[in-house]
């Protein structure tokens, strides 16, 4: 799934692409290399179907990075990822006897990251609001930065000169910067997350699935994420949207409001339903022939030499008893 921006005959289209193929660790030689491997074979396909990239919204994986930069696409950080390490980064300094004060500020500058990459039209305009926070937090409103010189906030005398503090280098850190700089000011990953969670509905990580089994899963999520991604927000009786209050696990035990979506709906199950009493049955031959040409990997044990299973039951031994059982 990728969320991209595709410029075509002149016109600039948003797209969100749910692309469903799976492929295993040791075809692209270890499962660091997966991600990057499925990014390929994606973008492939949508070339092979005559989309044309202008931009792409990704996580802050570094291959990523380097594979969309050697092909000549512009790359975007979603703002999440990069809340998500600075704010990780910050707590882990709060929590240090002498960093009340910094505890203070954690909302209020993971915040300022989705400010910046809002209101922000260029890299450069991006890195200078997002640095004018080292000043904010000492309580000194005019910046250096010609590209942003002063904040935006009315000038007013803090009363608390306690609240203040000095920023840590964290904010500085050359690859947030780095990352800061191209932050995405429009779509993000939330799809992705919301289809990852779908997919985990489909194929639960505890359960051992076929070659076969796992990719008619996977078919299965994306039908069922098209169908539902957009659904609105529930209503009551009377017309008013439907929240619920919740305790984000991130949040360290503050709640926050969340809609209510509308019930899913499962109408792609009646078009299956159609399709296999309709046509699957009554001449299953072009469907048998399709499934046996699909390309199926080796198992992930086939790299490693079988052992006789007599000598390895001979060799077992109890972790209580280190004699032979």
């Amino acid at each position: 799934m990728a969320c991209c921006s595709s410029s075509d005959r002149s016109r600039t289209l948003s797209l969100a692409v749910t692309l469903g193929h799976i492929h295993q660790s040791n075809e692209v030689g270890g499962s660091n290399n997966m991600e990057k491997e499925g990014l390929r074979r994606s973008l492939d396909l949508l070339r092979a179907h005559c989309v044309t990239f202008d931009s792409i919204v990704t996580d802050r994986h570094p291959q990523i990075q380097k594979y969309l930069r050697e092909a000549n696409i512009t790359q975007y950080n979603d703002v999440w990822h990069i809340g998500k390490a600075v704010s990780r980064k910050l707590l882990r300094i709060a929590q240090s006897k002498d960093s009340e004060k910094l505890q203070k500020w954690l909302r209020s500058i993971k915040n300022h990251i989705y400010w910046t990459a809002t209101t922000s039209s260029s890299g450069q305009e991006r890195v200078a609001k997002w640095t004018s926070i080292l000043n904010h937090v000492q309580d000194m409103h005019t910046h250096e930065d010609p590209v942003f010189p002063r904040c935006l906030h009315p000038q007013r005398t803090s009363r608390d000169k306690s609240k203040w503090l000095r920023a840590e280098k964290v904010l500085t850190n050359k690859r947030i910067l780095k990352d800061v700089e191209k932050l995405s000011p429009h779509h993000q990953t939330s799809s992705l997350e919301a289809f990852r969670s779908a997919i985990l509905r489909f194929v639960p990580k505890n359960v051992v699935f076929s070659f076969l089994g796992m990719l008619c899963r996977l078919y299965l999520a994306a039908l069922h994420f098209n169908e539902n991604a957009g659904r609105p927000q529930a209503t009551t009786a009377a017309g008013e949207p439907l929240f619920k209050v919740v305790f984000p696990k991130c949040k360290k035990g503050q709640c926050s409001a969340k809609p209510v979506k509308a019930d899913p709906t499962f109408h792609y199950m009646d078009n299956l339903l159609d399709l296999i009493f309709e046509k699957v049955v009554v001449d299953p031959t072009p469907y048998m022939d399709n499934i046996l040409k699909i390309s199926k990997p080796e198992n992930l044990t086939s790299q490693f030499e079988k052992p006789d299973k007599l000598e390895v039951i001979a060799s077992y031994v109890s972790r209580f008893n280190q004699g032979q059982v």
